[in-house]
């Protein structure tokens, strides 16, 4: 799977958990951008994004460790590309 391919997938995924067929994703988006992305909206968005990436497992230090979209992109990149 592309970087393209993730960006594609994991924009999908935000439309469908924030049901929000407007969302635009950059590498920059933080909750903070993003109206009702609080943290119950992000366990459900991390659910989602493992569910939709076939298994795809994050552990709790990764999740503490992403600042941005472009953080989790790079992170299911190396995973599903390998």
């Amino acid at each position: 799977m592309t970087e393209s391919e993730v960006w594609q997938r994991l924009t999908s995924v935000f439309r469908d958990v924030f049901e929000d067929d407007e969302i635009t994703l950059s590498p920059e988006t933080t909750a903070e951008d993003v109206e009702d992305w609080d943290s119950l909206t992000n366990i459900q968005l991390l659910i989602a994004i493992e569910k939709a990436f076939s298994g795809l497992e994050f552990s709790t230090g990764e999740v503490a460790n992403l600042q941005n979209v472009g953080d989790l992109v790079s992170a299911i990149t190396k995973r599903v590309t390998v």
